[in-house]
């Protein structure tokens, strides 16, 4: 494993944003303080670029609108699917994470990309 894979969300999902924001134009031309509602699909947008993670050599990186974790593989412990079919890392301390952007329909592909590190389960076989 030599690169980067790189787990984001579809960068189509910006063009309803975008609709949104020109939508609001004529409502925040209407006042000064109405131009604060620009900010809403702007923060959307930056949400949607920005979320995501990073597998590479090292580690997982974790992105959010807010920050970034990076969790080393020697402190991965293992892949928690919660109920909603959502991907929640487990480190040796104990803590979770989740991984945005992704659910269990995406195992096989985020353990090629680890290179093996994440197991992928295989469903059972009727005998």
């Amino acid at each position: 494993m030599d690169t980067t894979a790189r787990f984001r969300m579809n960068r189509t999902t910006l063009l309803p944003v975008l609709v949104f924001a020109f939508c609001l134009i004529p409502l925040s031309a209407a006042s000064a303080w109405l131009l604060l509602l620009l900010l809403v699909p702007a923060v959307v947008a930056a949400w949607v670029w920005r979320t995501g993670f990073d597998i590479d050599p090292g580690a997982i990186t974790v992105r959010t609108l807010a920050g970034r974790r990076r969790v080393p593989w020697t402190e991965l412990a293992g892949v928690r699917v919660g109920e909603r079919a959502d991907l929640w890392l487990v480190t040796t301390g104990g803590t979770e994470v989740r991984l945005p952007a992704v659910r269990a329909r995406d195992l096989p592909a985020i353990g090629q990309a680890s290179g093996g590190r994440i197991p992928v389960p295989t469903p059972p076989t009727d005998q």
